[in-house]
């Protein structure tokens, strides 16, 4: 039922909801700290996708600019577990893509962990393909796939 998913930006009373999501949905999760201090950096570019007032997914982005290219950056997606499969990662990474396009990103970037089969298949099916692995990325040593989109 995507009709009742309301795609907004974050504000500063998110963080709490974003951060239990977190901590059910990663290994490593981050700490709420860090949620309000990617808010502070990128309030254009952090979403949250709320049912009847409820935070039940977001995504964190960030824009980077190499001096010849700026790229988009999805740092963090995560959807509530009772909320999965309903498509609403789909509607959050959307509505980070469009954002990234406003702000004249030529593409958007991620990482993802080798062993996380599903999320892979994820981005694939949204036009995400593998360039890169990164050796021992993540805190216990697994490796991250990059992944990148193009928009032209």
């Amino acid at each position: 039922m995507l009709e009742d998913i309301a795609i907004r930006r974050t504000r500063p009373g998110d963080i709490d909801s974003i951060s239990r999501i977190e901590q059910v949905s990663f290994k490593d999760p981050w700490k709420a700290a860090v949620f309000a201090e990617s808010l502070t950096y990128f309030p254009e570019t952090f979403f949250v996708a709320a049912r009847q007032g409820e935070v039940v997914g977001f995504i964190v982005g960030g824009l980077e600019d190499t001096g010849e290219e700026i790229y988009g950056h999805i740092c963090n997606l995560a959807v509530a577990p009772a909320c999965r499969k309903q498509g609403i990662a789909r509607r959050l990474v959307q509505r980070e893509e469009q954002q990234f396009a406003v702000e004249l990103a030529t593409g958007v970037q991620l990482e993802v962990r080798v062993s996380n089969r599903d999320a892979q298949r994820f981005y694939r099916r949204l036009g995400y393909r593998a360039v890169l692995r990164f050796a021992g990325y993540y805190a216990n040593g697994e490796d991250a796939l990059v992944m990148m989109k193009w928009f032209r």
